[in-house]
């Protein structure tokens, strides 16, 4: 597996550079959110806000009023959190082209609950006009820069940072799901980081004759891709979502709101974090003590299956290891 070094960091200034109407607004974090390169390249186009994302949430609004196409980059919490009501009323509201680059998703920083957006989805999919996409890999941290810039209204990303995995080959599509596998016995629908841990069970799932159709989804609003209600129509035993963010509001509600529409009556299990808070801890620890890694998986397989498999975490694909301090990373955070 390729693991790709801040990605985001040097892609972002070349793919800008010829498109003038693009600024980027930061508010103290811009080397914590790979935007330091593009400052230091185009620093005409850089606005530094200080530590007032809601002032940030306000002047984005008026640039795109003006016909510039703001970018705001910084912590996830701090788009989703504090300047919500600046977010869905001088953004989502008059649907303007700001792009809302959030970083940390999750539980990819072990800095506690002030920094881990584990509700960011769940509060950008209640804003009207948002479009919400979710990067997976390295690729996708990449191409997801051409799919929000084409959308006409504001844009929420959910952006990975650091030393990221290369695991696809053809770019992000706007409400297209990637089909990683197929199969007839039960579907994984996974999301963001979730899909690299969710690769881990692949061989040992084939090698017990379980059959899988796993889903990458990037695109979580809008959520109309017709694969995503063929696959849950198809599989015989159901459907596990596992994703990197409260089981409220999430994937797993957009597919559960799926399934109630569409009237199946099939068995949903939802990997994600539960009703509770995170808490300050390496990725793999949370992963596994939260129930979001491959191991919680193959449970969720045995209970749709009504079957044990047998199988064990050192069967399983090995996890791969971040480092909590690099220098790919500006802070522990």
């Amino acid at each position: 597996m390729e693991i790709v070094k801040r990605p985001h960091r040097t892609h972002f200034p070349a793919w800008a550079a010829d498109k003038p109407k693009i600024l980027v607004l930061s508010a103290d974090l811009t080397s914590s959110c790979e935007a330091d390169l593009f400052r230091n390249q185009h620093p005409q186009r850089f606005i530094s806000m200080g530590m007032a994302e809601q002032n940030m949430m306000s002047w984005a609004g008026g640039l795109a009023r003006e016909g510039f196409e703001p970018w705001i980059h910084t912590f996830a919490v701090f788009v989703c959190r504090r300047p919500f009501d600046q977010v869905a009323m001088s953004i989502g509201y008059p649907n303007l082209k700001v792009r809302l680059v959030g970083f940390l998703p999750g539980i990819t920083t072990p800095g506690g609950v002030t920094h881990q957006a584990i509700d960011d989805i769940g509060l950008m999919r209640l804003i009207p006009n948002m479009c919400i996409l979710v990067t997976g890999d390295a690729t996708e941290v990449e191409s997801v820069l051409d799919v929000a810039h084409t959308v006409n209204g504001p844009v929420y990303i959910s952006m990975l940072r650091g030393e990221v995995p290369r695991l696809f080959a053809s770019p992000l599509k706007l409400g297209q799901a990637r089909i990683l596998s197929t199969g007839k016995d039960l579907a994984i629908i996974s999301s963001g980081i979730s899909t690299e841990e969710a690769l881990r069970v692949q061989s040992c799932l084939k090698a017990k004759a379980v059959s899988v159709q796993h889903l990458h989804v990037s695109t979580i609003k809008p959520f109309t891709d017709p694969r995503i209600q063929d696959t849950i129509e198809q599989v015989r035993y159901g459907v596990i979502t596992i994703e990197n963010h409260s089981i409220i509001g999430g994937l797993g509600s957009a597919v559960a709101e799926v399934m109630a529409t569409m009237g199946s009556s099939k068995r949903l299990v939802r990997l994600g974090i539960q009703d509770v808070y995170a808490h300050g801890a390496s990725r793999p620890y949370l992963m596994r003590e939260l129930g979001l890694d491959a191991m919680a998986l193959i449970d969720a397989v045995e209970s749709l299956l009504g079957q044990a498999l047998n199988i064990e975490a050192q069967d399983l694909a090995a996890v791969r290891i971040d480092a909590v301090h690099s220098e790919a990373k500006a802070e522990a955070l």
